[in-house]
């Protein structure tokens, strides 16, 4: 056997012995930040969502099998702005991993980079859930995943510094399809501007800003206070004086008022992703608008 051989025999065998570059580790308290996540990182990044598009992510549990997840964190990707007050904050307690609590590199929250809107004078708890800092459910405007996703990029880059360069690129990438994606949703969405609509909650804000919807109400009196049967008997009157075109329903909402209040105003319910998951084809960030556009100019017709 010749030297040169035996050089590459041993040269092999010290890489089968080392081991490879292992990926960074995401938890994303949001399947949206999730997805993002994996756009950015490709196969450099292991993600895991803490929630799905059929919960509440105001009401988490902090599980044991959560808190494992928490601990061998490299990055937290959250929402921010007190969407996740009520567990995230015991998680990361939970986890004891230092890397990863508020404040430092390994913690990422979202709206950190956004202008929020509803940001109220001043906060009173009989006002409902009211967030301090502005209305936290930033995600359903296309333009707010942009200015995270820049964010992100630059996070990666800076915890994985020797996988820069495969970072910057896959995130230029996603900012340019990105673009062209808002451009054709904004184009196929125009008719849908000044269209009357009533939601649940306060998470179809950015939603409705983003394309003109003119919200008439909200089915929750107060953000997060279940409606009355007193209060759902005004709505009915408010409606059938001014119509609404659809109800906007999230997967993880309860249909009940929903429905009960589509029987009465002949308004139909459009149910919504919210997040990526939430319908069968909302699959990734791109199938997410994909589908709330083409379910909402469905029902605008």
């Amino acid at each position: 056997m010749n030297k040169t051989l035996l050089a590459f025999l041993a040269l092999a065998a010290l890489a089968a012995m080392t081991p490879a570059h292992a990926a960074l580790k995401i938890l994303a308290t949001t399947p949206e930040w999730a997805s993002l996540s994996r756009e950015i990182g490709g196969d450099k990044v292991d993600v895991y969502a803490a929630t799905s598009a059929f919960q509440d992510v105001h009401r988490v549990e902090a599980k044991p099998s959560l808190v494992a997840r928490a601990r061998s964190a490299d990055l937290v990707v959250a929402t921010g702005a007190q969407l996740e007050i009520g567990w995230l904050p015991v998680l990361l307690q939970e986890s004891g991993n230092a890397h990863i609590q508020a404040g430092g590199n390994g913690y990422f929250e979202a709206t950190s980079v956004l202008r929020l809107l509803e940001v109220p004078t001043s906060v009173d708890r009989s006002l409902g859930d009211i967030h301090p800092q502005g209305n936290p459910h930033a995600q359903l405007d296309p333009h707010n995943i942009a200015l995270v996703a820049k964010a992100l990029t630059a996070r990666l880059t800076l915890l994985d510094a020797s996988n820069a360069a495969y970072y910057s690129a896959r995130g230029a990438d996603f900012q340019n399809r990105w673009q062209i994606a808002i451009a054709k949703w904004e184009t196929a969405a125009a008719p849908l501007k000044g269209v009357p609509v009533v939601v649940i909650h306060r998470d179809q804000v950015y939603l409705c800003h983003w394309l003109g919807l003119a919200e008439l109400a909200a089915i929750e009196p107060k953000p997060g206070v279940p409606p009355t049967a007193g209060y759902l008997a005004q709505l009915v009157v408010k409606l059938n004086a001014s119509p609404a075109k659809m109800i906007l329903r999230n997967a993880y909402n309860d249909s009940k008022a929903a429905d009960w209040l589509s029987e009465r105003v002949h308004a139909p319910v459009v149910t919504l992703a919210y997040t990526v998951g939430g319908t069968p084809e909302a699959k990734d960030l791109f199938g997410l608008f994909d589908d709330m556009v083409n379910r909402l100019l469905g029902a605008a017709k």
